[in-house]
């Protein structure tokens, strides 16, 4: 991983091929994959392998969680939130190391206060000390309930949840840092459903449902997760922007490209993209659109710094001008997103696409060319796209036509500025910035969990649709 890091590919593909043959090896000799599942969602692995790293990590959780001695919890009974003897709220609890100034927080920081306190009585179970941030004090101050156990050992928290009759329980942290698996293994919750901190399968026979989409994670690709799939209406993945980024939609608050040292004159093409994510195909296909296109250049981060030598001296070699690349550092949020609208066109990493980078450049108004693939992170940005309204103008098929998209739109800007516009346009009323609808959709999919639950079908695959009568979220 740290060679991907800083876009070392020598010997890249032999590489791979090693580390997949004993990857394979630790797997029939049952001993946990040198390879994490964090990692193998960036690696050029078949799903199914990454399917069965994961299942490892999930059986390795459950022997972290028998150290802690035999636990059996007793679950909420089966009786319908409303009905007679039923609680009146359902209670959801919501797991993660992630409360703070991180991604997850600063795309789903309103989601917890937003939910309707008539229906669902809300539980945040903080993994990680204060750190502070807005984004915390935010969290914990719109929340019903926010309860700081990072002190506690996973067996207090798992028996904590379990008391508090958690009824439906959120992973937000998945094989990501932080998090605490274990507490799931023990099973304090009826039902526990992964989201939003893993973009890919748990693996984990104690983890009932995935939060995902249709595009995302389509039916006919149901084998490479071990979770059943619920599909949210337009895209499952859900961010702040209309809340905390109304600012960006002010024309006086634009920046200028000279503040960055960018090209006034050129084509600006930009992945934002940690480095890890640009693999040597993708990058010998922006080297082929720079020499297609004279006239543009790329915009990249020092994401981290020590990749931006090999990949200039890639390009030079694949016959890029020197001027056609420029780094710059890596920005506050704020600011990150302020700028990428300098950008013209945002080039996506098919291999692990921009989630909340792809977030951020479209609320910017900025276009993505994106290529998705099989595995679950490598078509998310497609799904943003769509949820724009103009995802067939972004979303490709190939490689070539790729390529082909991002010369065309280099070579005629007013096209460019028209998609442009049009995303722009779209941004206060298109399904992909509307937390408010989002959230609502989301208590559809969580009732509709514990409706299956008290009636024996649980778990089950579902699509939510936007109707009271079938989804009712309350």
């Amino acid at each position: 991983m740290n060679l991907m890091c800083v876009c070392d590919w020598e010997d890249r593909d032999s590489k791979f091929v090693e580390v997949e043959t004993i990857v394979r090896r630790q797997i029939k000799m049952s001993v946990l994959p040198s390879v994490q599942p964090f990692h193998a969602i960036a690696y050029p692995f078949e799903p199914v392998l990454t399917l069965e790293i994961s299942r490892k990590y999930a059986e390795h959780c459950l022997v972290v969680a028998s150290r802690f001695g035999p636990q059996s919890f007793v679950h909420p009974p089966r009786l319908p939130v409303k009905g007679e003897g039923g609680s009146g709220r359902l209670r959801v609890g919501y797991v993660s190391s992630d409360f703070g100034n991180h991604p997850l927080s600063h795309l789903m920081g309103s989601v917890f206060g937003m939910h309707n306190q008539e229906h669902i009585e809300v539980f945040c179970y903080a993994l990680s000390q204060s750190d502070g941030s807005e984004w915390r004090q935010r969290i914990q101050s719109e929340v019903e309930h926010f309860i700081d156990v990072s002190s506690l050992s996973s067996d207090v928290i798992a028996r904590m949840i379990s008391e508090a009759h958690i009824q439906v329980l959120i992973n937000l942290n998945g094989y990501t840092k932080g998090a605490r698996n274990e507490i799931f293994a023990m099973k304090p919750a009826p039902i526990q459903v992964s989201y939003m901190g893993f973009p890919g399968t748990t693996g984990a026979n104690y983890i009932d449902y995935l939060v995902t989409d249709e595009f995302v994670s389509p039916t006919h690709l149901s084998h490479i997760y071990s979770e059943k799939l619920v599909h949210m209406p337009h895209c499952y993945f859900v961010n702040d922007y209309k809340q905390k980024n109304q600012d960006v939609l002010e024309p006086a608050c634009q920046p200028k490209r000279s503040d960055y040292g960018l090209p006034e004159d050129k084509f600006l093409f930009a992945c934002f993209n940690q480095l890890y994510k640009i693999h040597p195909g993708i990058f010998i296909t922006w080297c082929n659109i720079l020499k297609r296109a004279p006239n543009c250049a790329l915009w990249l981060l020092r994401f981290p710094a020590a990749g931006e030598s090999r990949l200039q001296a890639f390009a030079a070699a694949q016959g890029v001008r020197p001027d056609q690349i420029i780094f710059t550092d890596v920005a506050a949020k704020s600011e990150h997103i302020r700028r990428s609208s300098l950008a013209d066109v945002c080039l996506d990493t098919p291999l692990c696409n921009a989630h909340t980078t792809g977030t951020d450049v479209l609320w910017a108004g900025v276009p993505i060319i994106t290529l998705p693939l099989e595995k679950m992170a490598t078509r998310v940005a497609g799904s943003l796209c769509y949820a724009t309204g103009f995802g067939e103008e972004m979303v490709m098929n190939s490689m070539q036509e790729y390529e082909e998209k991002a010369v065309s739109l280099a070579q005629n800007p007013a096209k460019c500025q028209a998609l442009t516009a049009k995303i722009k346009s779209a941004r206060m009323t298109c399904p992909l910035f509307d937390t408010v609808r989002w959230v609502r959709n989301l208590e559809r999919a969580y009732f509709k969990m514990w409706n299956l639950y008290c009636t024996e079908k649980h778990p089950q695959p579902f699509k939510v649709t936007e109707n009271d009568s079938d989804f009712p979220c309350d």
